[in-house]
């Protein structure tokens, strides 16, 4: 199972979500919402769709912040403030370059 359809899986089931329940927040047949979960190619407006029925959101990263983005996610980091693993004390201050989420989003200026 690729990394996507883990995701989605773990969120439905996060949210005590059923794949029929599916229907309701989508309107997409348990029979369809299964094969797209297990091993489909969903197009872009059916994944956003879908990540909308499971409050989720869909975005591209730069691979220069993808490793940032991971550990903040994991609990590994924390953004402008402590360096934290999870389950132990504070590690140290994240300077501004220890933000995964500094520029990710700035527009072009060009």
């Amino acid at each position: 199972m690729s990394d996507i359809h883990e995701q989605l899986k773990k969120r439905r089931q996060a949210l005590g979500l059923k794949q029929e329940d599916m229907h309701l927040r989508v309107g997409m047949s348990r029979q369809q919402y299964q094969r797209l979960e297990s091993k489909g190619n969903p197009r872009l407006d059916t994944l956003e769709l879908i990540a909308k029925g499971l409050k989720m959101e869909v975005m591209l990263i730069p691979q220069e912040k993808l490793r940032d983005v991971r550990d903040y996610l994991d609990g590994k980091k924390a953004i402008g403030g402590a360096i934290t693993l999870k389950g132990t004390a504070t590690v140290g201050k994240a300077s501004p370059a220890d933000n995964p989420w500094d520029g990710l989003l700035d527009e072009d200026e060009s």
